[in-house]
C-alpha cells in the first residue's frame, strides 16, 4: 500500500477512511483485503483515542492515520465531529467503513455521507442493537448468533443491511467464547460486503 493512498493507476477504485477506537482487528482485515483487482483503496485510517493500538498497525501497512481525542469535547458530539472533518476533507474519502468505533454519530454527521458509511454490528440485526450483543443472544436462549453489515443512517444500527454471517450457540458458551467465533467471521464478511459495495453493488452478502 503506498503512504500517499491510491496511486494514480487507481483512478477508478473508491477511496475508503477507516474509522477504529481500538486495536483494528475488522480494519486490519479490511486493509488486507483491498488489494490487487479490489475496487477500493484505504486513504485514512481514524480513531478518538490517539492511543489506539490500530493506528500503529495501519501507520506500519503504509496507511495514513489521524486521531481526534473525544475526550476533551465532553459530551458535544458535533464539536467532536467537526473536529473530523479537516482530515477527511483531506483525504477525501468516497466510503466511511466504521469498524470497532465506539462513538455514536449525530444525524447531520450521518446525513453528511449517507450511503456512503458502513458500519459491522455483533449480531443478527434486527435484534440486539446496541451492547452487549453476545450476552443478550445466550441470555435469551438462541440457536444462533452472528454479525451484520449494515448502512449507517441515523437510527442506531438500523440502516439497510449489506450482510450477515451466522455462527451457532453453543452449550456452555460465554459472550467471550461466542464474541470470538463471531469475530472470525467479522473478518470474512467486512471484507467481502466492502468489495461488493466499492463496486456498486448492494446485494446483500450472506456467509
Amino acid at each position: 500500500m503506498h503512504p500517499d493512498g491510491p496511486s494514480m493507476s487507481d483512478g477508478t477504485k473508491k477511496t475508503v477512511a477507516i474509522f477504529i477506537s481500538g486495536g483494528g482487528s475488522n480494519m486490519l482485515a479490511l486493509l488486507r483485503s483491498m488489494q490487487g483487482d479490489h475496487p477500493a483503496r484505504p486513504c485514512l485510517v481514524l480513531s478518538n483515542d490517539p492511543a489506539a493500538a490500530g493506528l500503529e498497525r495501519a501507520r506500519a501497512l503504509g496507511v495514513p492515520v489521524a486521531a481526534v481525542d473525544h475526550r476533551p469535547f465532553g459530551g458535544d458530539r458535533a464539536a467532536f465531529e467537526a473536529a473530523l472533518m479537516p482530515h477527511l476533507d483531506e483525504a477525501a474519502p468516497d466510503i466511511i467503513a466504521l469498524a470497532g468505533f465506539m462513538r455514536v454519530l449525530t444525524g447531520g454527521f450521518v446525513s453528511r455521507f449517507a450511503g456512503r458509511m458502513l458500519n459491522i454490528h455483533p449480531s443478527l440485526l434486527p435484534k440486539y442493537p446496541g451492547l452487549n450483543t453476545h450476552a443478550r443472544a445466550i441470555e435469551a436462549g438462541d440457536a444462533e448468533a452472528g454479525c451484520t453489515v449494515h448502512e449507517v443512517t441515523p437510527e442506531l444500527d438500523s440502516g439497510p443491511i449489506l450482510g450477515q454471517a451466522r455462527v451457532p450457540v453453543l452449550q456452555g458458551d460465554t459472550p467471550e467464547s461466542l464474541a470470538a467465533r463471531v469475530l472470525e467471521q467479522e473478518h470474512s464478511l467486512y471484507p467481502a460486503v466492502l468489495r461488493r459495495f466499492a463496486a456498486g453493488d448492494r446485494t446483500p452478502v450472506f456467509l
